[in-house]
């Protein structure tokens, strides 16, 4: 069958506001389409510098899943790459129904950046395939003093 993917796209633009300086804005637009390398990967991750307005490379990831007894396993740990992605961080066959949580080591990012930032880490927690088999994509949008997460969540074709 066909499998679906979802492309993630950004535009950053600056806004000169008189007697407020100027503000750099960036709109992230998802588009689903047909096709694609990451097709059959369950849960995609795409990462942007909100200062830069570009992909945040080398950013390290753990993904975890709660176990029966509310602890947390580590189940595959990634980096992205320059484009902000990362690529086969997990199987179908791994991705089970349950909880799951997402780490990102924000922290070593900023300090490579020569910044230093207020969170030490940013976390996604969400419960996979609760209303049926599903693919994510989790996209994290970074600056030293905040982060902004959202999922595009689909169904995946048989």
């Amino acid at each position: 069958g066909i499998q679906q993917a979802i492309e993630l796209k950004t535009r950053s633009f600056q806004a000169q506001f008189p007697g407020q300086g100027a503000f750099l804005y960036t709109l992230t637009v998802f588009q689903a389409f047909h096709g694609g390398s990451d097709v059959l990967c369950p849960l995609r991750v795409k990462i942007l510098d909100a200062v830069k307005g570009t992909p945040a490379g080398n950013v390290a990831l753990d993904v975890y899943r709660q176990d029966q007894g509310g602890t947390w396993e580590k189940i595959a740990s990634g980096k992205v790459d320059m484009s902000g992605e990362v690529h086969n961080l997990i199987t179908e066959q791994e991705f089970t129904p349950g909880m799951y949580r997402v780490q990102f080591d924000t922290k070593a990012y900023w300090k490579a950046e020569g910044r230093t930032p207020f969170h030490q880490l940013a976390d996604v927690v969400f419960e996979a395939h609760a209303e049926g088999h599903r693919h994510y994509t989790l996209a994290l949008l970074l600056s030293p003093f905040s982060y902004t997460t959202t999922a595009v969540v689909v169904k995946a074709h048989e």
